[in-house]
């Protein structure tokens, strides 16, 4: 064990008058092994692909200062120091995602490799995705792993908050971006939304569906414990607009889109926030809410078993459909299923029912946004 400096998710997008996207502290991460400039876990590595060693060895172990980001403006010293924690940040992020859901599924996830500082040739990027080797939509010739590689920008741009000195936007600092891409890790070997494990190597596909998306970010929300997951850099996004993606306003079917001009990160929210309520009716029933959390990985699983032999147009197209993987989880704890559909309904997503048709039946009632 390591003794490491990260931001911690306790609190994590509550505060307003927080300098940076989480609380400071130290943990003991379990590191394999630790390069010039990665950090290799059971789970994943973790690598700054730019130059410069930013690991030397010392006493200090991976405590580094998160040097408000770092960023153009930062000296040489304070732009390491940031890299360095980035690294170690995301590394925690990352292990305690997996292990989490390695724990409630049973076993490992195959082995994840995070890349820091990619695709910044032409100009700065503050983003992250979630890539497998392939061609077509979202093709990136960077990825190499078949099991799967997270990309991350060196940042770009600045969070301000009156009274609060700026931050450099780096999103190997900011934990709802790690858990997010690390979500779709989890979501392509479970459900495999897009049935890239029907695909041959270098031929997969990283074209996002809604499902993809809204699951992604439902996981995040857990692992942070806030529906707030993006409060910290999204914090001018008012929560009554879709692109905060806000899990407690209560996003239903009839702000659902769909189509091929649709963002699926949008349509997403629809299903993150049905989850979220669905996850709080659990708990209001008495249950641990753990049991929501492993009867959602559970039902991902068992769609993702129940693959067709070939990839037909209409697999793919069921597998776009909140009701699909709704069913698995009814399934997948019976005793549970019933708040469960209850709290769904109200968001408008019933089973049996394309998104199409659930959006069209709830677009003729109410679309009044409620805070959950």
């Amino acid at each position: 064990m390591t003794r490491a400096a990260v931001y911690l998710p306790d609190g994590y997008g509550a505060s307003e008058g927080r300098a940076g996207p989480g609380r400071l502290g130290e943990v003991e991460l379990d590191v394999l092994e630790v390069g010039s400039a990665q950090v290799v876990m059971r789970e994943a590595t973790v690598r700054d692909e730019r130059d410069g060693a930013l690991f030397t060895g010392g006493s200090g172990g991976l405590v580094f200062d998160p040097s408000a980001g770092g960023g153009p403006w930062a000296d040489a010293a304070a732009e390491r120091a940031a890299r360095a924690f980035g690294v170690v940040n995301t590394a925690f992020h990352t292990q305690r995602a997996l292990r989490y859901v390695s724990g409630l599924l049973g076993h490992p996830l195959p082995h994840l490799l995070v890349r820091i500082g990619m695709h910044e040739q032409s100009r700065p990027w503050g983003g992250g995705h979630y890539r497998l080797p392939g061609q077509g939509v979202g093709a990136d010739p960077d990825a190499t792993s078949p099991a799967g590689e997270v990309h991350m920008g060196g940042g770009a741009g600045f969070v301000s908050r009156p009274g609060v000195d700026r931050y450099f936007r780096v999103p190997a600092h900011n934990p709802a971006i790690i858990c997010h891409e690390a979500g779709h890790h989890v979501c392509r070997h479970t459900a495999d939304f897009r049935l890239n494990r029907l695909r041959s190597s270098g031929r997969h596909t990283n074209k996002k569906t809604a499902l993809d998306e809204g699951t992604s970010d439902v996981i995040t929300a857990i692992l942070l414990g806030t529906p707030d997951i993006y409060g910290w850099h999204r914090h001018a996004v008012p929560v009554t607009e879709q692109r905060r993606r806000r899990l407690g306003s209560r996003w239903t079917m009839a702000h659902f889109q769909g189509g091929p001009g649709s963002d699926p990160h949008a349509d997403g929210t629809v299903w993150a926030s049905a989850c979220w309520s669905a996850r709080r009716r659990v708990t209001e029933a008495g249950a641990d809410p753990v049991r929501f959390d492993t009867l959602l990985l559970l039902g991902m699983e068992l769609v993702g078993r129940d693959h067709p032999a070939d990839l037909s147009t209409d697999a793919l197209r069921e597998r776009r459909h909140f009701s699909w993987l709704l069913a698995a989880m009814a399934q997948a704890d019976t005793a549970l299923a019933p708040h469960v559909l209850a709290a769904m309904a109200e968001h408008g997503i019933h089973l049996g029912v394309s998104n199409n048709d659930l959006s069209r039946a709830a677009r003729t009632g109410p679309t009044r946004l409620v805070d959950a």
